[in-house]
């Protein structure tokens, strides 16, 4: 069986050497080990050392050589936007307050899955839904990608050069 062991963004790969495509959904998109079958049908296992987001033209590369190109699926999405830029971040922190994954879009556009209440919750809060099928792929986490180790050693002191030591909760 055909084994993909790395991930290479989109555009960081040789585009030339896919092998095949593997078309999936947001949820099926955060993996570490798992088999999985391509579009073709042909079956592979996806076997990361940690549990990665793929994103939208990602490569994996193929311990034989090759790489299987990811797609994101086409999903029930809502894109929601709103008259001002005030309107939008409130309506961005009352989506945020129900922990519903986002995506927004370079115009400002809020899109999310495609969930009736919420919907119903933005158009009441004067947003404008337009629903349909797309990709999504939502902002990560606050701390998704962030190493969250200082680069420098810390002394006794801890003196950062701003008047007083202080010591840090590492």
């Amino acid at each position: 069986m055909r084994r993909a062991t790395h991930v290479h963004s989109a555009g960081n790969w040789p585009a030339g050497e896919a092998a095949g495509n593997v078309t999936l959904d947001y949820d099926d998109r955060f993996r570490r080990r798992i088999r999985l079958t391509d579009d073709a049908g042909e079956d592979f296992l996806l076997d990361l050392p940690d549990a990665t987001r793929l994103g939208d033209g990602d490569g994996l590369a193929l311990d034989s050589g090759g790489y299987i190109r990811v797609h994101a699926a086409d999903e029930a999405v809502a894109d929601l936007r709103c008259a001002t830029l005030v309107e939008t971040a409130k309506l961005a922190w009352h989506i945020g307050n129900r922990h519903i994954p986002v995506q927004v879009l370079g115009d400002g556009t809020l899109r999310i899955r495609d969930d009736h209440v919420i919907v119903a919750m933005a158009v009441r809060h004067g947003a404008m839904a337009e629903r349909h099928t797309s990709p999504f792929a939502p902002e990560q986490g606050a701390y998704a990608g962030i190493d969250r180790t200082h680069d420098h050693d810390h002394d006794q002191n801890d003196d950062h050069g701003h008047g007083h030591g202080h010591d840090h909760p590492h």
